[in-house]
């Protein structure tokens, strides 16, 4: 492998401010991120009107979600080499093009599988940028101001997934389920054109062959993995376990595949996915912890509003705005973290996050019929405040603890990771969930659902507790942008 000069805007070493010139490439990359996560949530909502007008099974709807979720898997692990192969300019225009390009044929779907189509092409697109943002960060940006600009990231990452709900509701509402992509196009296109005028390269590429072979074994290892997860919750309706079982089996032994490819070919800086990154014992702590939040927190967020709308009767729109102010609260505090962190660390956030997130989950397993809905959101915003306290540090302390030329797969890794771990924590409460439910007589039953949600939220509770001794493991890497740091991988 060899690089090859881009005319690239160097890495800065700088340990003061940003300059201009950098901040316009991060600013175009956060908008356009925002703009593709924001779209990752949106269909949720969508999926009664899809039945109805598409004349599709409940199941059938359900994929528009799933396939995105399952894209997003399998495209992530390989962004690690596609971000060293390829020019910020490449990734990055071909990110926002695949992503209009299944916008607009979402727009013009005349059926179900073209919008199926059309949702795949999109998540190839998203699943680009927040690695491509990821990365250009830690190379744009000196060591004293990451946290700051991570923050900004937590914004992206919190905020978008919260408005998508609310938007897709209000124009679900009054316009239909395409005025959706309707008002995401224009946004993604001048987000392309503001790139394609302004965005410069950072860093160098490297010339080295794809390796096919790994990109299979990834895709049947990742999806596998997230498919089969994504069905457990199928279980509870008497759906037969055996695809599930495949999928699952599959994944395990293709993942497994892949780990050895990527060990061979690292030799030659030639992986996939550098597993290298591992031997950052401070980059594999942050991933073990922000696994465990991950399934927590992911799984979380999918059982509140259930309880919400069959729990406390909340009309969908009304259960939106309850779990609005956490997502609102955890994106804004970002910034503000992020500054915490460059001036004070790690663990002056870590520990109170995860101690607060823990003591929301605990108090969300007392849930009754008769609980305020006024409980549900306090507990909720301060549930995200934990989170809020919990990722932006991660991030950065994870990243940071590489060396420049593994910042890449670092990234591909934090968003492999956030999928695999979401799907889990999604796919065992849903199942939870599901099954207790059912025994109490169904969700149409508001008790029922209320002791379906206490006890899948225990797994949260207890997962969350986990993590309180985690966060006093995780240190801040030195503030240096030396190639090679002494704690991170070579």
């Amino acid at each position: 492998m060899s690089a090859v000069h881009t005319g690239s805007t160097a890495i800065s070493k700088s340990s003061g401010a940003i300059p201009r010139k950098d901040m316009a490439v991060i600013w175009v990359l956060l908008i356009a991120a925002f703009v593709a996560i924001l779209n990752e949530t949106t269909m949720g909502m969508a999926i009664p009107h899809l039945i109805s007008d598409l004349q599709i099974t409940p199941l059938a709807a359900q994929w528009v979600t799933s396939a995105f979720m399952l894209t997003m898997a399998v495209v992530i692990p390989t962004t690690g080499f596609l971000l060293r192969r390829f020019t910020t300019r490449q990734m990055f225009l071909t990110a926002l093009s695949l992503f209009s390009a299944g916008t607009l044929l979402a727009i013009a779907s005349i059926g179900f599988p073209m919008l199926l189509v059309a949702r795949v092409v999109q998540a190839s697109g998203t699943a680009i940028m927040m690695p491509l943002l990821m990365t250009t960060i830690m190379n744009l940006v000196p060591a004293a101001s990451r946290g700051r600009m991570m923050g900004r990231v937590s914004v992206v990452i919190s905020l978008a997934p919260a408005l998508g709900p609310t938007m897709s509701g209000f124009l679900l509402d009054h316009f239909g389920w395409r005025a959706i992509f309707v008002v995401v196009l224009p946004i993604a296109l001048v987000a392309m054109l503001i790139g394609w005028r302004f965005l410069t390269n950072v860093g160098e590429t490297m010339q080295a062959p794809l390796d096919v072979l790994s990109i299979i074994l990834s895709a049947f290892g990742f999806g596998g993995l997230v498919y089969g997860l994504s069905q457990i919750g199928s279980l509870g309706s008497g759906a037969s376990a055996v695809p599930l079982t495949i999928a699952l089996v599959v994944g395990v032994v293709a993942l497994a595949l892949f780990v050895w490819r990527q060990l061979v070919l690292q030799r030659e800086d030639d992986a996939l996915l550098d597993l290298r990154i591992f031997l950052s014992k401070d980059f594999s702590l942050a991933m073990a912890q922000m696994f465990l939040l991950s399934l927590a927190f992911f799984g979380s967020i999918t059982i509140i509003p259930l309880f919400l709308q069959d729990g406390l009767e909340l009309k969908a729109a009304d259960a939106g705005l309850v779990v609005l102010p956490g997502a609102l609260a955890m994106g804004l505090l970002g910034p503000v973290i992020g500054r915490i962190y460059d001036n004070r660390g790690t663990r002056i956030l870590l520990v109170p996050g995860s101690i607060l997130a823990a003591s929301m989950l605990w108090m969300f397993t007392t849930l009754t019929v008769d609980s305020s809905v006024w409980l549900v959101l306090v507990a909720q915003t301060f549930l995200s405040v934990g989170l809020a306290l919990s990722f932006t540090p991660l991030f950065t302390a994870a990243l940071a603890s590489l060396k420049p030329k593994f910042y890449s797969y670092g990234s591909a890794v934090i968003g492999t990771i956030q999928q695999v771990a979401g799907a889990a924590g999604i796919a065992v409460m849903m199942a939870v969930f599901t099954t207790v439910s059912a025994a109490g007589g169904g969700t149409e039953v508001p008790a029922a659902v209320a002791s379906a949600t206490r006890v899948s939220l225990t797994i949260g509770a207890i997962i969350a507790t986990v993590t309180i001794v985690g966060a006093f493991l995780i240190r801040k890497p030195e503030d240096t942008d030396d190639e090679a740091p002494a704690h991170a991988a070579h």
